[in-house]
């Protein structure tokens, strides 16, 4: 294969990084080359954070170029909206709709745009996108936190990514505390099949 690129995008306390190396270890177990880097914004709660999971022969650098990404998982609307610039109209687009306006937006009194302005823009771009009630489902099992688990169900769903399901699932084990492994496992299904019976067939 070429290379396949991933921008993981969203903010602070979301489970990014963990995404990440969930990917990551995905795909070495699949006996891909990959490389794995993450860019902080501000280091709270709340501040952007965005990851990219390079998997290729020749890929070298860690990060992914403008217009180059395969994938953008946004975490959040508006850091989706933000890291845009790594899209082109090949790029498939998954998003969580839970918005977390920026610490600075509130006490600027600047309005946070609305989903549909948000997911307006992100068709300018392309027209792969799969919107995720990411939170919801991940309430659903007991846990808002599993929220990036549910996105990683929902993206193995689209069959975009070049890594087998079982080698995903077992990477969440791996990295994922015990404890929460059941409670993960069932996040990863539940974005499976929300993807399965809400995205389009054929629209990937």
């Amino acid at each position: 294969m070429g290379e396949f690129n991933i921008v993981l995008a969203g903010v602070g306390g979301q489970g990014i990084l963990l995404s990440a190396e969930i990917l990551g270890t995905a795909a070495l177990k699949d006996g891909l080359n990959v490389r794995v880097s993450e860019i902080h914004g501000m280091a709270q709660r709340g501040g952007a954070v965005t990851s990219n999971v390079r998997i290729g022969e020749k890929v070298l650098a860690p990060t992914t170029l403008e217009g180059t990404a395969d994938v953008l998982l946004g975490f959040e609307p508006l850091e989706t909206l933000r890291n845009l610039k790594f899209a082109s109209e090949k790029t498939l687009v998954l998003m969580n709709n839970e918005a977390v306006p920026p610490p600075g937006m509130t006490t600027k009194m600047m309005n946070y745009p609305s989903l549909e302005e948000i997911t307006e823009k992100i068709h300018a771009f392309t027209k792969n996108v799969v919107v995720m009630e990411a939170a919801k489902l991940a309430e659903k099992v007991g846990s808002i936190l599993t929220r990036n688990i549910v996105l990683i169900g929902g993206l193995a769903a689209t069959g975009k990514v070049p890594v087998q399901i079982e080698n995903l699932k077992e990477a969440i084990r791996e990295l994922v505390p015990a404890k929460y492994t059941e409670m993960n496992m069932k996040a990863f299904e539940l974005g499976y099949d929300y993807v399965q019976r809400n995205a389009k067939l054929g629209t990937f």
